[in-house]
């Protein structure tokens, strides 16, 4: 597979989501769900002009790109213009809102002072392997590929010029093409349309559609689809499209933010309106899981892929999106996603399919756990905050899921305090109560931390624990009098309360004792070694150990920003960090930071880390993982937690 490791913008709908190169090039195409499955091994696209070979939208040494949406929607444009021919050629792409059907719209004009003869030429390679082989067949003025499990089809309005389904390579770069054949083995096709002569100043339009559908390959169905497709009006599908996200936008813009008219101001505006535009595409609307980014990296050369759901991630995101009014998401993430994927002991495995199923994993992360119960309670309050009315029924109905994860999360901090012998009755007393056997032991594992990168007993795994117990002491006190007639569940609540709160206070005693370096009176971020990290911050953001302005802390940011912090502004991970070649600043890095600097009212520290998040986006507004300007690189370009992080910037 040709290696491809940025998306540079996105479309989608609710089934699909699409990236493209900053060209215009299609990279990737997801299919029924944002984390699975990719069709397309590549998706070229070029013009023949008059007797010239083949000339590529996407890369030709006389194009010049320019790329934006149209304003507040999902429509991308990326004009492209052949100094050579002097043809200007406009791009539209969008996902139809009821159809799975990729529409790509070309408007030519020629701005030459001679006739310029158009052919438009199409080379799909779809993925394939020994156990899903794809083949193509032209059908109905159509180029089908398909395999057992999925069947595409490109096609237009207009009649085919040719086609070419074998040996594609062998002559696709003179612009012409033929093949006898109807039908071939080959995953990698071709087909091209006649546009014609288009005179000076003369523009025409041609519209392709890819059309995509899972677990069908009735080729007559197929070629009844493409019939019906035909048949809409291209330009008015697209102003449906314009008109759905803006609509989208306009009910998700809850921060109303000015524009002063600045670069900075102007910047920083397109970054949040492309994350309540972005966010969506990355959500599983039935489950209410959120995948992390769309894949970067399917062969795995440089990371342990992106395209999945973690638990913890999910409900960060989802924290930071109810303020976007997503809450109804949230909700569903609880309901739909957690149950159906938490462990018999309580626990949520490392990550998780969109749709539920278990992903490849290499270890647990007890943080993971942690943050379902911590999140819970800050969407309850949040929900609060902005309807003035107490949604109790979700606590309520989430409650025997939030025990039994915080169970789990006991049974674990008792063991890392030595206490596990001591709790051996109630242990007993909870398995018969929930009857669980599965990875009864898993608890006494070390667990990986937030980075996962190394196990051992970590700052901020014990934080997130600290905050677990904590919101879910508050969660009994919110529920309490929804069982004032059931009197064992009002002992069960009452008994649960106190051990968790003194468990706070063990836990805080076991940081101090275990986790503070006595000499420097700096927090350390695990029992094993000495390296900064910003995670150590979760000690205070969010999960309140310490306060803010404790002297412990304050020597500890003090420290993060002579080891850490890099002279762009921005923070790394820790020290050492040599993921992606490392010594690159992380987006949610640098606001965490910010956001401790809003919390201790150092605005002016807060915007310089926001200057630095801002600064990082790329030209459409979407935000990467990290981002280096002295190495002109960045990695993971559209990862949901990056713009979740900025969207917590933004809270007062």
């Amino acid at each position: 597979m040709k290696k491809k490791y940025y998306n540079d913008a996105f479309i989608g709908n609710k089934n699909i989501i699409a990236s493209f190169s900053k060209y215009g090039e299609l990279l990737r195409l997801y299919y029924p769900l944002p984390d699975y499955r990719q069709y397309s091994q590549f998706f070229h696209v070029g013009v023949k002009i008059n007797d010239s070979n083949i000339i590529y939208l996407h890369n030709d040494v006389n194009n010049k790109y320019n790329q934006y949406y149209d304003e507040g929607t999902n429509v991308l444009n990326t004009e492209i213009e052949n100094t050579y021919f002097n043809l200007k050629v406009k791009q539209t792409d969008c996902v139809m809102l009821t159809q799975d059907v990729v529409l790509k719209k070309y408007v030519f004009k020629n701005e030459n002072s001679i006739d310029l003869d158009v052919k438009f030429i199409v080379r799909s390679s779809v993925l394939t392997s020994y156990n899903n082989m794809a083949g193509g067949m032209i059908e109905n003025d159509a180029l089908i590929q398909y395999s057992y499990n999925f069947t595409s089809a490109i096609f237009s309005k207009e009649k085919l010029y040719s086609h070419q389904l074998n040996n594609v390579e062998r002559n696709i770069s003179s612009g012409e093409i033929y093949d006898k054949d109807y039908i071939g083995m080959s995953e990698d096709s071709a087909i091209s349309y006649d546009i014609g002569i288009i005179k000076p100043g003369e523009e025409k339009e041609f519209t392709l559609m890819l059309y995509i559908k899972y677990e069908e390959g009735n080729m007559s169905e197929v070629s009844e689809k493409i019939t019906k497709l035909r048949k809409i009006n291209v330009n008015k599908e697209i102003e449906k499209v314009d008109k759905y996200w803006r609509k989208f936008l306009d009910e998700h813009d809850t921060f109303k933010l000015k524009n002063d008219g600045t670069e900075y101001m102007n910047k920083l505006i397109n970054i949040y309106k492309r994350t309540i535009l972005f966010m969506p595409l990355l959500v599983n609307e039935k489950t209410g899981a959120v995948t992390a980014s769309l894949e970067v990296d399917e062969e795995r050369d440089q990371c342990g892929k992106y395209a999945y759901c973690w638990p913890r991630d999910a409900a960060i995101i989802l924290n930071n999106l109810d303020h976007l009014g997503f809450d109804e998401l949230t909700e569903k993430f609880y309901s739909v996603f957690l149950k159906n994927t938490q462990c018999k002991n309580g626990m949520w495995e490392q990550r998780f399919y969109s749709d539920g199923r278990l992903a490849p994993c290499w270890g647990y992360q007890v943080d993971e756990t942690a943050i379902v119960v911590w999140e819970a309670y800050q969407h309850y309050k949040l929900m609060e905050k902005r309807t003035g009315k107490k949604n109790k029924k979700f606590l309520k109905d989430n409650l025997k899921m939030l025990e039994l994860a915080t169970t789990f999360l006991e049974r674990y901090i008792n063991f890392v305090l030595g206490k596990e012998e001591k709790e051996d009755l109630v242990r007993i007393e909870l398995e018969k109560k929930y009857n669980y056997k599965e990875r009864d032991e898993i608890y006494k594992h070390p667990s990986y931390d937030i980075w996962e990168e190394n196990e051992g007993i970590h700052l901020y795994s014990l934080s997130s624990i600290f905050g677990a117990f904590n919101a879910m002491i508050k969660i009994y006190d919110e529920i309490a009098d929804m069982y004032s007639n059931n009197r064992l569940k009002q002992d069960d609540i009452i008994l649960n309360k106190a051990r968790y709160e003194s468990l706070l206070r063990e836990i805080k005693q076991y940081i101090m004792n275990n986790l503070v370096d006595k000499e420097k009176k700096v927090l350390l971020r695990n029992t094993t070694d000495r390296l900064t990290d910003i995670s150590i911050l979760g000690a205070t953001i969010p999960f309140g150990v310490f306060e803010p302005d404790e002297k412990i802390v304050k020597n500890t940011v003090e420290q993060i920003n002579m080891t850490i912090r890099t002279y762009l502004g921005g923070y790394l991970r820790y020290q050492d960090d040599k993921y992606i070649g490392g010594n690159n600043p992380w987006i949610i890095a640098t606001a965490w930071m910010g956001m401790y600097y809003k919390k201790i009212g150092d605005q002016k520290s807060a915007n310089e880390c926001m200057k630095f998040i801002v600064n990082s986006a790329n030209p459409l507004g979407l935000l990467p993982e990290q981002s280096n300007s002295d190495l002109n690189q960045t990695w993971v370009i559209g990862l949901g937690w990056s713009h979740a992080m900025f969207i917590g910037m933004l809270l007062d």
